[in-house]
């Protein structure tokens, strides 16, 4: 009888092993889809920056679309430890001067907005095009 009643505790083990082992698995694997679907969202905005007509206006200078994407490409390259949603990328890489403090803006024709507001707006968008959409995990 001992020898059923230590197997019975091993089996027991084994179980309790096995079902730590999933909910690792399980959670590793949430976050790696988690960090796919962050990288793909700020590729994304960085591709629509890019690709605007508009004109970013860094420290009351203008610039292009092209020069603004790789300003703050350079900053995402620099804070990305610090960056774990979109919604970081955001806040630490596209919406202010690390310098001086002041906010980018975005002037789209005649009308200017922040930048900060602009891509959060275009992340929405995108989210909901491809059916992420989500609660933004910053306040506005």
């Amino acid at each position: 009888m001992p020898h059923k009643r230590r197997y019975a505790r091993l089996t027991k083990q084994g179980l309790v092993l096995m079902l730590i082992g999933q909910g690792l698995f399980l959670g590793v694997s949430a976050a790696l889809g988690d960090m796919a679907r962050t990288r793909q969202e700020i590729a994304h905005l960085m591709d629509y920056i890019a690709a605007s007509d508009c004109r970013f206006i860094r420290n009351g200078q203008a610039h292009d679309a092209q020069a603004a994407r790789e300003h703050i490409q350079k900053k995402y390259d620099y804070l990305q430890s610090r960056i774990h949603t979109a919604e970081d990328f955001i806040l630490h890489a596209a919406s202010a001067s690390s310098m001086s403090g002041k906010p980018y803006r975005i002037a789209c024709g005649d009308r200017a907005v922040l930048c900060a507001d602009w891509l959060r707006d275009e992340l929405e968008r995108f989210r909901r095009q491809t059916g992420t959409a989500r609660e933004s995990a910053s306040p506005r």
